[in-house]
């Protein structure tokens, strides 16, 4: 099994040559090594040769759109996938998660919040098959029995919620957009009852104690969708 905390080897695609360098500094600088491609079509080759641990992926692309080049590389890898882009409307964060990106991030950036994005989603990949019971504190999902605990204590679910919270602790770290869950838990023809996921969260923050305005399990992406806080 991969070590978490070696170095990553991460692809940058991005056209703008002064973000490269940034980045470059910032990856580097926090002992990883880069790679990068100006183009969408130089990137998808690369990331299919270099095996890289992620990829830092700019949507505005001067060959392609970067959703074109997610769904590409889709076909064949499930290597991480962080969008950083001065996109920031609700309809592109959802159609690039959605296209199979596992994050995003919107410039200007905070250098340490996309290191912390990166180690959990390489982290998450690492850690190989999901164990049948995963932890976060004081909080116990055993996948198999279908139960939660919270400090020991059996939490009753219902098996939505229990459906909803598993989806979002196997993936610990990543922003999973509403059509995602909704999809998953509820089916393709649910794709717009999101007021479903809204209640069945809503009962998952009373039961395991989660405070919606100061969370530490269970975190709202305004317009997208939710994210379990990763273990750090």
């Amino acid at each position: 099994m991969p070590d978490p905390s070696a170095p990553l080897r991460l692809l940058v695609i991005e056209d703008e040559a002064p973000i490269r360098r940034f980045l470059r500094i910032v990856l580097e600088g926090a002992g990883h090594a880069m790679d990068e491609a100006a183009r969408g079509r130089e990137g998808i080759e690369r990331a299919a040769t270099g095996a890289p641990s992620a990829v830092v992926l700019d949507l505005g692309l001067p060959d392609m759109d970067g959703k074109a080049v997610i769904a590409a590389i889709r076909d064949w890898s499930d290597v991480p996938i962080v969008v950083v882009s001065v996109r920031s409307a609700e309809a592109e964060i959802v159609a690039a998660l959605d296209a199979g990106a596992d994050d995003y991030v919107t410039k200007p950036f905070a250098p340490a919040e996309l290191l912390a994005r990166l180690r959990a989603l390489t982290r998450r990949r690492s850690a190989g098959e999901v164990p049948p019971v995963l932890s976060h504190g004081d909080l116990g999902i055993d996948l198999a029995a279908r139960t939660v605990t919270r400090a020991g204590v059996p939490v009753r679910l219902t098996r939505k919620e229990f459906d909803v919270l598993a989806l979002l602790a196997r993936n610990a770290g990543r922003l999973l957009t509403h059509h995602q869950l909704l999809r998953t838990v509820w089916g393709p023809a649910h794709l717009d009852d999101s007021h479903y996921l809204r209640i069945a969260v809503g009962h998952l923050r009373d039961k395991l104690g989660d405070d919606a305005a100061a969370p530490r399990l269970i975190f709202t992406e305004p317009g997208i969708g939710y994210r379990f806080a990763s273990a750090e």
